[in-house]
Formats: structure tokens, C-alpha cells, sequence
């Protein structure tokens, strides 16, 4: 499996057409889901291009997009999801979504903290509209992502409760959600910069073999390093979205 934006989520080129028509403009506390417009924006791997774009916002800050940013950042744990999913963060509901759309999964917890976003999704009832009455995986949990604990086993980790792409202390935190879950195999939001400034401070080669010992100091069971070409898209997207945001080697120590 060569590593390629589009075979990371079915139908990932048209990803936005997929589940734009599953949001409308609707406010909930201090969140809003806005109307699609037209961005220029480039994504995670991919150049930049014209898209129509879905937004959440809190507070006039835009928090999540249907965005290829967004499909192709959380795509391979959406890709390689199976069994019990776990996503921590509901955000716009699109990886729980993408996941439970796939017949290998089989059931789909998410947990969030606010109730205004879970209200908005009551609101919204995206997960019964998905075919196939995938959305009956699906169920949200009202709880913390940093003290939740699972009360089946969680075959994959999704953690994704970020506002930033990179953010100190976030190795840490996956590692603290991970050893409350137990989960067979982890893959977070942001995972390719934190492997990215982690092999650097390091001193190591943003290669596989740098990657692979960066892994191994984590301490965590991560998907997508195992794919071929993953080293190098990791540094394509690392020198495109860092923007100097690199550890120094004591902060990595």
C-alpha cells in the first residue's frame, strides 16, 4: 500500500461532497455550524485548491472544517479503523462517521465534554442520517477524553480534541489517554508533526529509521509509520504546517 491522500479515505476526493449535505447553519451555546463558502486551502499532503468548506466555530474561532486538512489528517486512523473505535473529541462528528461507514468497524464511541456540542448533534442527528444506518454504531459519551475509561475494549484510539494542529505537552496527553483505554492501536490528530519535531530534537534523520526509534520512545502502539512512503509524506507535511513550531532537544528530552 503506497501511501496517497486519496486511497487514505474512500471517496477522499470528493470527501466534502460526502458529508456537506449532512450539516446546516445552526447555533448551539457558543458554538455555530456555518454555511458552506468557497476557501482557498491547502491540505495536510495535498496542494492547495478551492474548496467548499463546512465550519464550526466557538466564539467566532473556527475549531474544525470540512476541509482536505481535516479528511486527509485524521484519514489513515479512519482508514485502518476496525472493531471498537474510540474518538475522543466530537467536533463536526466526520471521523466517527467515516469510521462507522466502514464495515469493519463495528461499534464507534466518541467522548466529549461539552454539552453544548453533544446538544448540537442532538439537534443535528447527523450519525442516524449516514446510510446503510451506520449510525447505529455510533454512541456519545459525556465524559473528559483525559480521565475516560472504556467500559468494553477499544481496538483503535482516535484521539482528536485540539484546537491547534501542534501543541506542547501533546505526546503526554495521548500517552495519559492511552493508558487509561488500553487501546490495541493508536492514531491521533497531529501525529505526523509530533513525530516530525520529536525525530529532529532527537537528533535523528526524518526518515523511516528516525520515525521508527521517535515510535518506539513513545511508548505507543501507532498506526501509519508501517505504511510505505510514510516518512516522506511526514516531512512534506512537517515543512509545510510546522512553521517553526520545532522542539528544542531539551523540551524533547
Amino acid at each position: 500500500m503506497s501511501l496517497r491522500a486519496t486511497d487514505l479515505v474512500p471517496g477522499l476526493a470528493a470527501g466534502t461532497a460526502l458529508f456537506e449535505h449532512l450539516y446546516r447553519p445552526l447555533t448551539s451555546g457558543r458554538w455555530e455550524l456555518h454555511a458552506p463558502a468557497m476557501v482557498l486551502t491547502r491540505g495536510y499532503w495535498s496542494a492547495p485548491g478551492l474548496h467548499s468548506v463546512t465550519a464550526l466555530t466557538r466564539d467566532g474561532e473556527t475549531w474544525m472544517s470540512l476541509t482536505p486538512l481535516e479528511f486527509e489528517s485524521q484519514g489513515i486512523g479512519v482508514a485502518l479503523a476496525a472493531g471498537h473505535v474510540a474518538v475522543l473529541g466530537l467536533g463536526m462528528g466526520w471521523s466517527a462517521a467515516a469510521s462507522a461507514l466502514r464495515d469493519e468497524v463495528t461499534a464507534v464511541t466518541v467522548v466529549e465534554r461539552d454539552p453544548d456540542v453533544i446538544a448540537m448533534h442532538r439537534e443535528l442527528d447527523l450519525f442516524a442520517r449516514l446510510p446503510g444506518g451506520a449510525g447505529d454504531k455510533i454512541r456519545i459519551v459525556f465524559a473528559d477524553a483525559l480521565d475516560w475509561t472504556p467500559d468494553a475494549p477499544v481496538d483503535l484510539l482516535m484521539p482528536d480534541i485540539w484546537l491547534p494542529l501542534v501543541s506542547d505537552g501533546r505526546v503526554a496527553e495521548v500517552q495519559r489517554m492511552q493508558a487509561n483505554v488500553g487501546a490495541g492501536a493508536v492514531y491521533f490528530w497531529g501525529q505526523e508533526m509530533e513525530i516530525a519535531r520529536h525525530t529532529r530534537a532527537a537528533g535523528h534523520a526524518l526518515d523511516a529509521g528516525g520515525i521508527r526509534a521517535t515510535v518506539a520512545a513513545f511508548g505507543l502502539p501507532l498506526i501509519g509509520p508501517e505504511l510505505p512512503g510514510y516518512a516522506d509524506c511526514t516531512a512534506a507535511a512537517a515543512d509545510a504546517w510546522m512553521r517553526g513550531r520545532w522542539l528544542g532537544a531539551a523540551a524533547a528530552a
